[in-house]
């Protein structure tokens, strides 16, 4: 194998599949990146039996041939190397035949790494039939926006995952901890019509994959419903293709926990909002949560107690509705207004005690109950007397 490729576009690919190796691999043939190049095209792929990546990428093949490495090195490698520059990439054999050593040349720059067995590495799963596409960057905004409310707990794993609801022309994406839940529809173009599927992706495997799919004009989403396949959810666009395992288990029944009409609703300019939160809760302790206190014209943000130190600011905003006082965990509310993408937040409220919607708005008009493609509802915390 002997071929020539760009720095950074080498760089670029084997961190892509590198993304996906295990930290620690049960076995060490799963450390390694498959190198394969053949017809002018390096293909990069990564496999641990729960998540592959592949990338493809123009290159000039001197002779054609295939390697297994250490892919966090390679990685490693690459990144390291001058940019800008061509990169050299051989196998050579030691005293005998086959590949002993693959050596990787930049300048004045050379590396020797020793290869793995191949004949051991598992054959990666092939992709499902493709179920539909959906535009790059509308797909990574939309997980980017849900995925900030999955859980972190391995012991609960169906909280860990995104569930992706696909109703004909529209994909619904939903994820709670139990403290928070986001709510994302967007729309695509299905491969068929009456198009219909659920399935439960790892959120970090899909927020991985959906940024770093951002730039392609169109991700193609392939999921199995039944034989082959079945379990398997698979990603593709811009010469990058990705699958995952899919997570077992029944996912929260969250449409009934979303409110169908509010009492009080509170328009409120997100960016002013975002940096009053941020300068409230400095005083916070990490469990301790923000007061937020609206009335007619104003809403007074308030943190610690009489023993500690102490913070107030207040900001206009439109109330709609009785006053209310309610308090949240100030990283869960940042997250959910980082997640808007919205210059006016619309707070929803039904009473103290209960959750609180919260949507992004082009203006401050109050419209009404108008249906939103993106919704955060965010559990308050209880407050002592």
């Amino acid at each position: 194998m002997k071929f020539r490729v760009e720095r950074d576009v080498l760089a670029e690919a084997v961190a892509w599949v590198a993304r996906s190796l295990p930290q620690r691999p049960p076995v060490p043939v799963l450390a390694g990146l498959l190198v394969e190049a053949g017809n002018d095209l390096l293909r990069l792929s990564g496999f641990d039996y729960e998540i592959s990546g592949r990338v493809e990428v123009a290159v000039d093949v001197a002779e054609p041939g295939r390697a297994l490495v250490s892919g966090r090195l390679l990685a490693d490698i690459a990144r390291s190397l001058p940019p800008g520059r061509q990169v050299d990439v051989a196998t050579e054999a030691a005293g005998g035949a086959g590949a002993s050593k693959v050596v990787v040349t930049c300048g004045s720059t050379r590396f020797t790494l020793l290869p793995l067995p191949d004949e051991d590495y598992p054959v990666l799963p092939d992709m499902p039939a493709a179920t539909g596409t959906v535009s790059g960057d509308v797909f990574a905004t939309a997980v980017s926006q849900v995925a900030v409310a999955a859980g972190r707990d391995d012991t609960l794993p169906v909280l860990t995952g995104v569930r992706m609801e696909i109703d004909e022309e529209t994909i619904t994406l939903a994820a709670t901890d139990r403290y928070r839940l986001a709510v994302r529809t967007l729309t695509w173009s299905p491969e068929q019509s009456g198009a219909s599927a659920v399935a439960l992706v790892p959120a970090r495997t899909l927020t991985e994959t959906a940024k770093a799919l951002a730039a392609a004009d169109k991700v193609v989403i392939a999921l199995a419903t039944g034989g082959a396949g079945e379990g398997i959810m698979g990603f593709d666009g811009g010469g990058r293709r990705t699958t995952t395992r899919l997570l077992d288990g029944e996912f929260p029944r969250y449409r009934s926990l979303l409110p169908a009409k509010s009492t009080a609703r509170a328009t409120v300019a997100t960016a002013p909002f975002v940096e009053a939160v941020k300068r409230v809760a400095l005083v916070a302790e990490r469990t301790t949560p923000v007061r937020l206190s609206f009335e007619e014209g104003g809403l007074t943000l308030e943190a610690g107690t009489g023993d500690e130190a102490q913070a107030v600011e207040s900001i206009e905003i439109d109330l709609d509705g009785e006053p209310i006082a309610i308090a949240f965990n100030p990283g869960y509310l940042l997250d959910g207004l980082g997640a808007l993408d919205a210059p006016y937040t619309l707070l929803s409220f039904t009473a103290p005690g209960r959750p609180a919607m919260i949507t992004g708005r082009a203006t401050a008009e109050d419209g009404g109950e108008e249906p939103a493609d993106y919704r955060y509802l965010l559990m308050p915390v209880r407050l002592s007397g």
